[in-house]
């Protein structure tokens, strides 16, 4: 303690011994600091109690000998006795002013002691949320994401985890049962980011004080079933160790060995996912070995079998064999003299960091299987993943404590973090996502930008249709106000309408989520169809009254001019791409006649139609096609396969409009053919010349900003004519339909293979 700091520690909790231990590792500056705390403290947390009982003053001591084991700095120590008092403790309103405290601890503290607070509310907030009202996401996974967005330092997360902690003990000790709902969050929520964070020494604590309040029999028949106690298992791997560093210095071999005994948690997990017996773990104690290089690897493997027996079928040569995700390890399982087993892994200093950082992670592997390698660890949530577990292993030459020497964790050994990477770097800009609840505490995952619509059209299309104002944390803001994480949203709809044209205007800002701007889009393109469908219903029942056919059934006459509906009929006649004179000539009395002389007795005109089994072959028309038992039939290439040559063919007989050209495999030939076989005639190609062909291409792949450039390159190389491209995209995957102009179908070969020679893009015919 120093000498000019008043001792105010002489009484439970804040006492001389707890002060020693709470400023472990911290200079004269930081002993000053964390004595203005306590003095700040003291006196408002006497007598305080938490709402599950806990005193407030114990809760707040325990935190920051917690947070001293860990080898925090004396900001996070402070903070961690501020962020308690209660908005009614006996504390001046000079005091709880942020500009008081700020004066008096500085700003660090502050911003410590402000998103700490902020995250638990946010605790309280999210506990309320049903993740059954969220199907298909994970909304623990969500909570986990949003808290470390939140925490713009991350040393925000590790106060949370060490009062969660500390908790969890105070009740073990008080053999006071712990909240159900408290000890659920605490393994759905706070053990999985206490281990992805590689804050071993939190976690397998954690772990098994939940576990015991969720489950008290099964975690007593586990201890019971333990043959030791945890003090002799630990001791245990210190005799290992020992015997192991023995045998290495005596062989020359240059490594770093830990140990860590398995938890009671641990022990039962295993049992219940491998379906094993208590008797079956080979693994309850494990000794890990860190050497210069693969060959030492080898040389301290066969130095652990001469000390210890080996367990036959029980070692993994992972650095020969990588695991999917590229871990390497050598496992092996020995025995000792009182029959004894343990894991013993070994690994070079370069597979560790690739284990504890990389994408074999512990956490990757454990918590997402074998495709654990596969997870998109370059984001920015995972960035910031990777930076607070170097964080939390920094030494103390880089200016930060360590983290704790004398327990025996996952990590092993520490490593240097760029002085860059300072705890109160700024990380935000590497999110790619911020993170908001709805009114019911669900969380939602956006895009960095996202607005009120975005957010809307999230949670639902017809939603996003009608939204009309939103409310932010209570008060009411512009549609085009930009989110941050941890707020609540609230959409105020209208009883019918759609979007506004406003919202696909990049510059005004609206939309920031490709998914929201595609369903905006999606909803003008069905009004445009829809008018579109009216206008050329219209124009095709105008036609009939001019003919004096009302009558006419329209689902019919548009099969009887080839279209699969009569909506298709109207949007071709709305697009011009139909004449309406077509309609005249069926339903024309020269085309009745002609039809009932077919029907004639004897008549056989229409018969050589359908009988293509006649011996003259006639080149029609200037596609190219030869059409068998006609000598001067109208041929056109069907709209719906486009056919090019050497594609195989066939021929229909259209009322009007001679023979209409499929490729063989076409689904709307087959569907005519089997409603009309007797209209189905033989076709082949011709002499096609330097004709050209319309052909469809259809690409899929994942939406990315050069896409639409690379697949444009592709065509302009080959040299071939694009007539027109349709694009949309859904859920990130981008659906592009190119027709391109070609001589033959070795030109579809060339350009099919070149475009599926991109990165992530699948061609085709459509």
């Amino acid at each position: 303690m120093p000498s000019n700091a008043t001792p105010v520690y002489d009484s439970t909790p804040f006492n001389d011994e707890w002060f020693a231990h709470a400023s472990k590792g911290l200079d004269d500056s930081g002993n000053k600091l964390l004595a203005q705390a306590v003095q700040w403290v003291k006196e408002p947390l006497t007598d305080v109690l938490a709402q599950t009982g806990e005193p407030l003053a114990l809760h707040s001591a325990g935190v920051v000998r917690i947070l001293a084991d860990l080898g925090t700095d004396a900001a996070t120590r402070a903070s961690a006795l501020i962020t308690v008092l209660p908005a009614d403790a006996g504390v001046s309103d000079a005091a709880k002013n942020p500009d008081a405290m700020r004066k008096c601890f500085g700003a660090e503290v502050v911003s410590l002691v402000q998103g700490t607070r902020a995250l638990l509310r946010l605790g309280n907030l999210t506990g309320q949320a049903n993740d059954s009202a969220a199907p298909g996401s994970d909304q623990k996974e969500m909570q986990r994401k949003m808290l470390l967005a939140m925490a713009a330092d991350l040393r925000i997360v590790l106060l949370r985890l060490a009062s969660r902690l500390q908790s969890l003990r105070w009740h073990a000790v008080a053999k006071i049962p712990y909240p159900q709902s408290l000890a659920r969050e605490t393994m759905e929520l706070y053990t999985p980011l206490a281990n992805r964070l590689g804050i071993w020494q939190l976690k397998w604590e954690m772990e098994d004080l939940a576990f015991r309040f969720q489950d008290p029999e099964t975690y007593k028949t586990i201890a019971r079933q333990l043959e030791e106690k945890r003090v002799e298992r630990e001791a245990f791997i210190v005799e290992a160790v020992s015997a192991m560093q023995d045998a290495l210095a005596e062989a020359h071999i240059r490594a770093e060995v830990s140990g860590r005994p398995k938890h009671i948690y641990s022990i039962w997990n295993k049992m219940r996912m491998k379906n094993l017996e208590f008797h079956q773990l080979f693994d309850l104690r494990a000794l890990r070995v860190i050497v210069e290089d693969e060959r030492a690897c080898y040389a301290v493997l066969a130095l652990a079998h001469s000390l210890w027996t080996p367990v036959s079928n029980e070692f993994d040569d992972y650095i020969s064999r990588p695991k999917p995700n590229g871990y390497r390890s050598l496992h092996t399982v020995v025995m000792d003299g009182e029959g004894r087993t343990f894991e013993i892994q070994i690994r070079t200093d370069d597979m560790h960091r690739f284990a504890e950082y990389g994408m074999a992670a512990h956490w990757l592997y454990k918590e997402a299987g074998p495709r654990g390698g596969k997870v998109a660890t370059a984001s920015g949530y995972d960035q910031k993943l990777a930076w607070m577990r170097q964080l939390l292993a920094w030494d103390k030459g880089s200016g930060q404590a360590d983290a704790n020497d004398t327990s025996p964790g996952e990590h092993g050994k520490r490593h240097d973090v760029p002085a860059s990477d300072s705890p109160r770097a700024e990380t935000a800009a590497a999110d790619e996502h911020i993170y908001v609840l709805t009114p019911q505490a669900r969380v939602i995952e956006l895009p960095v930008g996202a607005t009120p619509v975005d957010f809307a059209y999230y949670l639902h299309t017809d939603l996003g249709h009608r939204c009309r104002g939103a409310r932010v944390d209570g008060q009411m803001v512009p549609l085009l106000t930009r989110l941050a994480t941890g707020q609540t949203v609230e959409i105020i709809t209208a009883k019918s309408g759609g979007p506004s044209r406003d919202w696909l205007n990049p510059q005004l800002g609206f939309l920031a989520s490709p998914r929201s701007r595609a369903k905006v889009r999606a909803w003008f393109n069905a009004i445009e169809l829809q008018q579109r469908i009216s206008q050329g219903q219209a124009m095709v029942e105008k036609e009939l009254q001019r003919l004096g056919k009302t009558a006419v059934n329209l689902e019919q006459l548009a099969q009887q001019l080839e279209f699969a509906r009569a909506d298709d009929l109207y949007i071709a006649v709305a697009k011009e791409e139909f004449s309406l004179r077509q309609i005249d000539y069926l339903l024309s009395p020269q085309k009745a006649r002609s039809a009932a002389d077919s029907t004639a007795p004897g008549a056989t005109a229409e018969a050589r139609v359908y009988q293509s089994g006649v011996a003259n072959v006639a080149k029609t028309g200037k596609s190219g096609v030869l059409v068998v038992g006609v000598d001067s039939l109208m041929t056109q290439l069907a709209r719906c396969c486009r056919p090019a040559p050497p594609d195989l063919i066939a021929g229909f007989v259209t009322r009007g409009r001679g023979v209409s050209i499929h490729r063989h495999d076409c689904a709307s030939y087959a569907a005519l053919a089997e409603r009309q076989p007797e209209r189905v005639i033989d076709v082949d190609w011709g002499d096609t010349g330097d004709a050209l062909y319309p052909v469809d291409i259809s690409i899929h792949a994942p939406e990315r900003s050069d896409l639409l450039r690379d697949v444009s390159e592709v065509f302009a190389k080959l040299r071939l004519n694009v007539v027109s491209v349709n694009t949309h995209s859904r859920r990130s995957l981008a659906h592009m339909v190119f027709t391109i102009e070609v001589k033959n179908g070795e030109q579809i070969s060339r350009v099919l293979g070149a475009l599926n020679e991109l990165s992530g893009v699948s061609a085709g015919r459509h």
